[in-house]
């Protein structure tokens, strides 16, 4: 996997893994497009007197081009002195930290912290092209000494305050590289431990994204009404739980069963398509609906930082993202072929989960609101059919982990295993997904399920954004399609803010994921197809909606030469029946040996 603007890495690995060998190739490559570059080394091991680790720290100095120079650190501020003094035109490799680390266990536990703290914004400062190489605790062996359980925990806290300052992380497993961690600039130096950074101020959206229609020569038609805010946002409300919004019409639901048992179809009829009439009834009032006549796809774009995201470049995001945006890609082209009108909405990167708040509260509030005016903006534009979609690495894990949170359900039992595209299972990046979601769930356990507070600390501005959406298309009685987990994620949490959004909601199909599974069984959605698509949330749904609006096209159609429902009429005494005169007119039963009368068949008379 290439790497592009990265300028400090973190590669860690166990015992044999080849990180040295993969740290070295990152900084040849560096090397590469940095023409007239030096390679300062920066050795931290003590040789001492065992022969096999002398040979093994020989074998690295072997391997070692002869152009690069060498530099041995003696003490702990050693290390941080020489990523001070680096300059932009050095590349500097350190291998490895675990040496620096067993310097540090002379000193008390205050001067151990404060090494740490300072190494992490050393790694920040530096100015130089920085790979750090180190031993990942959970790969080696446990540690059955007091003084090996020391070591094991400096190097955890090491590992993690370093990735955190590091602009990309990979994990070496057998030779094979995983990115853990990838950004396009440097990040801000920590200021204290790990566990306690801050997220980043996120700055909420402000502008409506570009609407375009793929089938229309002129994509770029943006909505001509201009931007409004809501009447309950204008008066200084907030939207806040239990709020009281509309709910779909029952009685027009109840109304469409008994025009349907007045068509003349033969079988079935329209089996399980009669659950979309009844929701396309009830979601536009009226007992004959029809065909839903404008569709906009709102595809929300969310990455998150951290392992929540391993397996997934944020670089592929943006191109599916992009592909969208020029109604190209899965979502561009049925977009296109169903007639819909297509917004991508971007959202702010959310930090790993796992390590602190996905964003702010400021930041989520911001985003429910942005989310609920989007909403207003499709509806006073004509569109009376939204289709929630995603694309965003991490956007899967934080889903499962909401609905982990809200449900009790294992968390390694609702994140499936990624598949790439030429087939292979990437078990190390479900692995590492699961651990993120894990200590997340771990870390917010006293919070409860609020659902801003979820929002706040799993979800981020993108699920925020997601269930503006849902709550502002049910004050505007608008039907909404979801389409895989972010959708059912964002649905829990929008149920948590308004009971009477879920009613709203229609899933076609939950593609086998275990996640949106569950989630539409505790909203009691219930899909209608099994398609198992995996080209991208929403891409099922628009699949479906062809079919969805056939059924709708057919019961219109036969509804217009059907007579109207009429109410069962209420029972009455039956009129006096001439028991002779059936006796007489009715057709002689059949006899013979073996034969028998149904019960109820035959009109029968006592002796």
């Amino acid at each position: 996997m290439s790497v592009d603007a990265w300028t400090s890495a973190l590669v860690l690995g166990g015992i044999r893994s080849g990180k040295s060998e993969f740290a070295e190739s990152l900084v040849a490559a560096a090397l590469t497009d940095q023409e007239g570059s030096t390679v300062r080394y920066v050795a931290t091991a003590e040789i001492g007197d065992d022969p096999a680790w002398a040979e093994r720290i020989s074998a690295h100095q072997r391997r070692r081009p002869v152009e690069w120079t060498t530099e041995e650190i003696i003490e702990p501020a050693d290390l941080l002195r020489s990523l001070g003094n680096a300059s932009a035109e050095e590349i500097v490799l350190v291998d490895d930290l675990g040496g620096w680390v067993a310097r540090l266990l002379d000193l008390d536990a205050e001067a151990q912290e404060q090494q740490i703290e300072a190494l992490g914004w050393s790694v920040g400062a530096c100015k130089a092209t920085l790979v750090l190489v180190s031993s990942e605790v959970g790969l080696g062996l446990v540690p059955t000494t007091e003084i090996g359980a020391a070591y094991a925990d400096l190097l955890g806290a090491t590992n993690r305050t370093v990735a955190d300052a590091a602009t990309q992380v990979a994990l070496v497993v057998a030779g094979q590289p995983s990115w853990l961690k990838q950004s396009a600039s440097r990040a801000p130096a920590p200021a204290g431990k790990a566990a306690a950074a801050k997220p980043a101020v996120v700055v909420p959206p402000q502008e409506v994204p570009e609407v375009i229609t793929p089938v229309v020569a002129d994509p770029t038609a943006a909505l001509s009404a201009p931007t409004m805010t809501l009447p309950m946002v204008a008066t200084g409300l907030v939207i806040q739980h239990g709020m009281d919004l509309p709910m779909p019409n029952e009685e027009a639901e109840r109304d469409l069963t008994a025009r349907l048992a007045t068509l003349d179809l033969p079988g079935a009829g329209f089996g399980g398509l009669s659950g979309i009439l009844a929701f396309a009834a009830k979601t536009q009032g009226t007992a004959t609906p029809s065909q839903w006549r404008s569709v906009r796809v709102m595809l929300v774009h969310a990455d998150f930082l951290g392992s929540a995201a391993a397996g997934v470049d944020a670089a592929d995001s943006q191109h599916r993202a992009d592909q969208a945006r020029a109604g190209a890609g899965p979502i561009g082209v049925l977009a296109a072929r169903l007639g819909a009108s297509l917004q991508v909405v971007d959202a702010a990167t959310a930090e790993p989960i796992d390590l602190g708040s996905a964003t702010t509260p400021e930041a989520v509030e911001a985003a429910l609101r942005h989310g609920w005016r989007l909403a207003e903006e499709a509806a006073d534009a004509g569109v009376d059919l939204l289709v929630l979609g995603s694309c965003g690495a991490g956007t899967e894990t934080t889903a499962a982990a909401i609905v982990s949170s809200i449900t009790g359900a294992e968390i390694a039992g609702l994140l499936g295993r990624r598949v790439s595209a030429d087939g292979r299972v990437d078990d190390t990046a479900w692995m590492l997904r699961c651990l993120a979601a894990r200590d997340a769930l771990h870390r917010i356990k006293s919070v409860g399920n609020n659902a801003r507070d979820l929002l706040t600390e799993l979800g981020g501005a993108g699920m925020a954004i997601a269930v503006g959406l849902m709550l502002g298309a049910t004050a505007r009685r608008t039907a909404m399609v979801l389409d895989g987990p972010l959708g059912v994620a964002a649905g829990l949490l929008a149920r948590d803010l308004a009971g009477q959004a879920r009613h709203w909601c229609l899933l076609p199909d939950h593609g086998g994921d275990p996640t949106t599974k569950l989630g539409a069984d505790v909203l009691g959605l219930d899909p209608i197809l099994d398609l198992k698509l995996d080209l991208g949330e929403g891409a099922s749904a628009l699949a479906a909606i062809p079919l969805m609006q056939s059924a709708l096209a057919l019961a219109e159609s036969l509804w217009q030469g059907a007579p109207p429902a009429v109410a069962a009429p209420a029972e009455t005494e039956p009129d006096a029946v001439d028991v002779a005169g059936l006796e007489s007119a009715a057709e002689p039963m059949p006899g013979g040996p073996g034969f028998n009368a149904p019960s109820g068949a035959y009109p029968v008379t006592e002796a």
